[in-house]
């Protein structure tokens, strides 16, 4: 089957028709597609299309071999708009001071769109609001798109040696490309860094002022890895201030020692947690660890693990990252973190809390990621059973980066349904909830990338009632569906 679209614009909900179209006739409600004369016969026609581009679902015989789809439900392929190009959102870089010394870098897209909602967008370890740039460039078309680098990391390293007397520390020792010294590595804490430890209380603490002092109101609020740990953690403390959360391959897990709040008692039991300075033992350990991981060949090979697309272009990740461990505060800021306590809350408290506040929450997960695998993900999923769950592949531990046109999609959809009060039908939802809530669905959905070319993924969203054994189950039977149709053949 072809499909001619003469427009492409941004997101988009769900229309189907079951009848034959005239030939070369422009599809109603939607002057943007032609069909040709061909005409649908035995594929279903999905258009998504939200505030304008035009989209195309055509005929697809095999999603691959693990897509299960209910029965009775055809399998369609879904067309998605690309990342924009010439139409593509600004990027303003800013910067506020939160704290004496601890100034807070992040980016924003959108202002304009004075009446949309605000989204705040939070990354993952040792990266920064620059791995957001596809999420400002294209969602800032639609909406007020914030990414904000959390202190100790990115560009919101401190601007002043937390520590007095520095310790110059040789190359042949370092990780630095020169001879300036680490800050952090002398002997007493400066009166403004003397409790400082960069923790996700901090972190959830620095999210607030963001969201009340810099955006100003309620935000639909995203993070990838530990930035959907924070987000969540945000979100579960603060409700009144979260519209909806999104976790991107979420770590459930960060901060291994204890919460001197938390647990006075086994607290002191660890001479050391997180602050400055640092003690003698730690600064030696640091410099042995930080000059591998700060290594350009080490950076390289992290970014090999965690996307599972090499095709994709991380030269400006993979910059940017290495520019960040040349700051003088980096060893001693990941020494901090890498120490620093728990949160009071562990990533499954904090769920239950925004579970029973009715905190909406959306997952999306790449498949492939080698850290936190979409078992975390079901996990969520089987405590909040009616949190939609998107499942890409192939995509790696960040997916807004690997694949932002699917992400940015579902985003928008996400979003559009909240906003909507439900009227919006979620991402691959056109069959209806009572339809979804049987089972999974899958698609493979199909976006024009640069130089003319294309590139599809899988993607499946799984119902309320989903579990895992009847995943296993499903699986087992389409696989069995495609043995038998290789013997057919």
């Amino acid at each position: 089957m072809e499909i001619i679209s003469r427009n492409f614009l941004p997101h988009c909900s769900v229309v189907t028709w079951g009848s034959k179209p005239d030939k070369n006739r422009l599809v109603p409600s939607r002057s943007n597609i032609l069909v040709s004369s061909g005409g649908l016969r035995k594929s279903r026609l999905v258009v998504r299309n939200g505030t304008s581009d035009g989209y195309v679902v055509g005929e697809n015989d095999d999603l691959g071999s693990n897509i299960a789809t209910r029965r009775g439900d055809s399998k369609s392929k879904v067309l998605i708009p690309g990342l924009p190009e010439e139409a593509a959102a600004q990027i303003t870089p800013s910067h506020c001071e939160w704290k004496p010394n601890l100034t807070v870098h992040y980016e924003k897209s959108g202002c304009g769109n004075v009446e949309a909602p605000a989204v705040l967008f939070l990354p993952g370890f040792g990266v920064g609001s620059f791995h957001y740039e596809k999420q400002l460039t294209d969602l800032g078309r639609d909406y007020r798109v914030w990414a904000v680098d959390f202190v100790g990391q990115g560009l919101s390293l401190p601007t002043q040696d937390p520590t007095t007397t520095n310790t110059t520390i040789s190359k042949e020792t370092s990780g630095l490309q020169n001879s300036e010294p680490f800050w952090g590595f002398g002997d007493e804490a400066e009166p403004w860094a003397d409790q400082l430890v960069y923790s996700l209380d901090l972190w959830r603490d620095q999210v607030q002022y963001i969201v009340q002092e810099v955006i100003g109101e309620p935000v639909y609020i995203a993070g990838n890895s530990l930035g959907g740990y924070v987000a969540l953690y945000f979100a579960a403390t603060h409700p009144h201030l979260v519209k909806g959360v999104t976790l991107l391959n979420a770590t459930p897990f960060w901060g291994f020692f204890p919460n001197p709040v938390k647990s006075p008692k086994l607290a002191r039991l660890f001479p050391w947690s997180g602050t400055f300075p640092l003690p003698p033992r730690v600064k030696k350990l640091t410099e042995l660890v930080w000059q591998k991981i700060s290594d350009p060949e080490s950076i390289a090979e992290i970014l090999k693990q965690v996307y599972k697309d090499h095709s994709t272009d991380v030269d400006k990740v993979f910059s940017r990252i290495v520019e960040i461990t040349q700051h003088p505060a980096a060893a001693a800021s990941f020494a901090s973190i890498m120490f620093a306590p728990g949160g009071l809350l562990s990533f499954s408290e904090a769920l239950s809390r925004c579970k029973k506040n009715s905190v909406p929450i959306c997952l999306m997960y790449g498949k492939e990621d080698p850290w936190v695998g979409p078992i975390w993900g079901k996990k969520i999923k089987k405590e909040i059973p009616n949190a939609p769950y998107y499942e890409i592949s192939p995509a790696g531990h960040c997916p807004h980066d690997e694949v932002p046109e699917v992400v940015n999609y579902l985003m928008r959809g996400w979003i559009k349904h909240l906003e909507s009060g439900g009227f919006e039908a979620l991402p691959l939802m056109e069959d209806g909830e009572e339809a979804w809530e049987k089972s999974s669905i899958g698609r493979e959905i199909e976006f024009p990338r640069g130089d003319g070319w294309k590139k599809s993924v899988k993607l499946w969203l799984y119902g309320s009632k989903y579990t895992f054994w009847r995943g296993v189950g499903e699986a087992f039977r389409a696989s069995l569906v495609r043995a038998f149709r290789g013997k057919s053949a």
